[in-house]
């Protein structure tokens, strides 16, 4: 005999209403903007009134600010894969496999991110001088450590970091594109561990990259 299956508690009825929110969020500034978006338009994507909306964000730009924050948040665990790393072969490798699947999973949120950033950042330019600008140094210190230890060429830190972010996006942020270059399909399994095998072996060849 099973047993009756438990009403969920408020905290996780919460969870699972910001989460639809975040998600429905994501698609909606990805298509019209964060001036074509409305509150209305996020609300009926995720399925819950628009009173319920303004309950858990009081406004667009709180929600707008949540979604960027939260891309930024996943990618940043992402670079978790650096501090453990013996080298950039490991380092390197699992952060181009982390980013990767980002852009698989999560592409209306990296969307948004770049639209932000093209659009000169006008409502997170205060998280990119704080939050993204910290990120970066501390990745940078990683990379220069690796060079000093002679495990890769001698190259700008920054640079490559920009070439990592840019590599990996792509497939987010053009992901039409690239489906209109695969005859109309999105990749499959096989293409995506093909995608990635193929950007490891160039950056890491490119920057002369050592096993540790």
């Amino acid at each position: 005999m099973t047993e009756p299956t438990r009403p969920m508690r408020r905290q996780d009825i919460r969870r699972e209403n910001e989460k639809a929110i975040l998600l429905a969020a994501e698609k909606v500034f990805a298509e019209a903007g964060f001036g074509g978006a409305t509150m209305q338009l996020i609300a009926d994507l995720a399925g819950l009134p628009k009173a319920n909306l303004h309950y858990y964000f009081a406004t667009k730009e709180e929600l707008y600010r949540s979604v960027v924050q939260n891309i930024f948040e996943i990618w940043l665990q992402a670079a978790n894969c650096f501090d453990a790393a013996r080298g950039p072969v490991d380092g390197i490798s699992a952060y181009i496999d982390a980013k990767m699947e980002i852009s698989r999973r999560h592409p209306d949120g990296s969307k948004v991110w770049a639209s932000e950033v093209m659009h000169g950042a006008p409502v997170l330019q205060d998280y990119m001088e704080s939050t993204l600008r910290e990120w970066t140094d501390g990745r940078v210190e990683i990379i220069r450590r690796w060079i000093e230890e002679g495990k890769m060429d001698p190259v700008d830190p920054r640079h490559l970091l920009y070439m990592l972010w840019a590599t990996t996006q792509h497939y987010a942020d053009f992901g039409h594109q690239i489906e209109t270059l695969n005859g109309g399909k999105s990749l499959s399994d096989r293409q995506w561990r093909e995608a990635k095998e193929h950007i490891k072996r160039v950056i890491l060849t490119g920057i002369g990259a050592q096993p540790a």
